[in-house]
């Protein structure tokens, strides 16, 4: 078998795809409609070590919950050295990127104070890390967790976006809806209603394309 078609790199590519859209394993099974462990790395191998594939249907179940073609999941299955590649990021505590001076006009990392962590290559050279603090937007992010940010990342409604607003304000959201007069942001927990701005209330927004549950 062709090393691109390996166990491995197949697993590598559902990984890969969950990262890309700000997923966990368990996150992308659930919204594929799968049951949350069919990803997890302990089902990718059987009790007596043999290696365990996603099946036909799971795969295209999370083709259809995801919205990419054959032609993208094999890219990914596939793989190439920038993938493999990893490059440091700014990083910084979410209470603290919350406080002023942490980014620029355009929502860019200034880096002063920022520190730095390693993550795989990026399309987007502006990308940054937070650092959950608390348990605010428990239960989708907790204590401890990081999550991803890239500025130039394109964004669809139903998207979690980190959200800086005129008032100075930077939140982690969902965007619920954008028109070129209203923003709608969701609250991460499910229970609180949105909330809509006007389109010039909203500074910038930038889409969380990882998180580290």
């Amino acid at each position: 078998m062709p090393a691109a078609l390996s166990h491995n790199r197949l697993w590598a590519g559902i990984d890969e795809l969950a990262r890309r859209k700000g997923l966990s394993a368990s996150g992308l099974a659930k919204a594929a409609g799968l049951d949350a462990t069919a990803f997890n790395k302990s089902k990718r191998v059987t009790p007596q070590g043999r290696p365990r594939w996603p099946s036909t249907e799971s795969v295209w179940r999370v083709m259809q919950a995801t919205g990419v073609s054959l032609g993208e999941i094999t890219s990914l299955i596939e793989g190439n050295e920038k993938n493999r590649r990893a490059r440091p990021i700014p990083l910084i505590g979410f209470a603290a990127a919350r406080t002023h001076g942490h980014f620029d006009d355009m929502g860019l990392p200034t880096r002063a104070a920022w520190d730095e962590m390693t993550f795989p290559e990026l399309d987007d050279e502006h990308a940054y890390a937070l650092e959950i603090t608390g348990d605010s937007m428990a239960p989708v992010y907790r204590d401890g967790d990081i999550i991803v940010a890239s500025p130039g990342a394109s964004i669809r409604r139903g998207d979690r976006v980190i959200v800086k607003t005129a008032s100075g304000e930077v939140m982690a959201k969902v965007l619920a809806r954008r028109t070129a007069k209203t923003v709608e942001l969701q609250s991460l927990v499910p229970t609180h209603e949105p909330h809509l701005f006007a389109a010039e209330e909203i500074v910038w927004l930038a889409r969380i394309i990882w998180a580290s549950q």
